[in-house]
């Protein structure tokens, strides 16, 4: 790689990380608390900006927080590595960078509802589902785009991850995305997706479906965690868990045991 493809490379990189936002490094605050009584239904003047419509608070430790922050951590090389290929695509040396930066470039040829299609069609295509117990032998393992990819593998919290990191990278703006946890009522257990702000309205990318949804129009889900790139919350109407229910949140840790099937 010559020097003018060291310079692109680099800036790519530096572009990347700050789009990445590591905000969790600074102290962080309670977003001001004015939840509805139900996430089902409430009055426009007191939702909020995010997914479902619910107020959010950062959660400044737990286990969910540090998975996050060490989920940061792995993207941050991994985006160095997309940096040098996006520089020098000849010399890649990493397939998996090859197949995420193909599936980058095919969603930004689209505009629109149709841009975010194409991320979630051609993640969910990418990824067959895997639980992480059959996969590492542990429960509940988060992985960076790039590893997953090599993998080809894995459950709905790295799609969301792949499609959260995709979309951005495709020109979706930090502000607009989202990854959120649910708890599906009907299975009994939690649920990732990755969710993009389109004029004003939030869908979801799920890796249970190719058709993307608005979060309105969403049953039998509860949402109990929205992450973006400042970091984690938690959302203020979320149920809280009952007494020894190791799949739900612990209000204490912010430590989600997620308990679901592959999908």
């Amino acid at each position: 790689m010559g020097i003018s493809g060291h310079s692109r490379a680099l800036r790519a990189v530096m572009s990347a990380l700050l789009g990445l936002g590591f905000a969790w490094f600074e102290p962080v605050t309670a977003l001001s608390s004015g939840a509805p009584n139900s996430w089902e239904a409430s009055d426009p003047i007191e939702r909020s900006a995010e997914p479902f419509g619910l107020f959010a608070s950062h959660l400044t430790g737990g286990g969910l927080l540090a998975k996050w922050q060490r989920v940061q951590l792995r993207l941050a090389d991994e985006m160095v590595q997309l940096a040098l290929c996006e520089g020098d695509p000849d010399r890649c040396a990493s397939p998996a960078a090859q197949q995420f930066l193909a599936i980058v470039d095919t969603a930004r040829a689209r505009e629109g509802r149709a841009r975010l299609g194409e991320i979630n069609r051609a993640i969910n295509l990418a990824i067959r589902p895997m639980g992480d117990l059959e996969q590492y032998g542990a429960i509940d393992v988060w992985s960076p785009p790039l590893a997953t990819l090599t993998r080809g593998a894995g459950d709905c919290e790295d799609y969301a991850i792949a499609k959260f990191i995709a979309l951005q990278r495709a020109g979706i703006p930090a502000d607009d995305l989202r990854i959120v946890i649910m708890r599906d009522t009907v299975r009994g257990e939690d649920h990732a997706v990755a969710a993009a702000r389109l004029d004003g309205h939030w869908l979801t990318l799920d890796n249970r479906r190719m058709a993307m949804v608005e979060d309105a129009q969403i049953r039998n889900y509860r949402p109990s965690f929205v992450i973006d790139r400042n970091g984690v919350r938690r959302y203020e109407a979320a149920p809280m868990p009952a007494p020894g229910d190791r799949n739900l949140v612990s209000q204490a840790t912010g430590h989600p045991g997620i308990e679901r099937s592959p999908m």
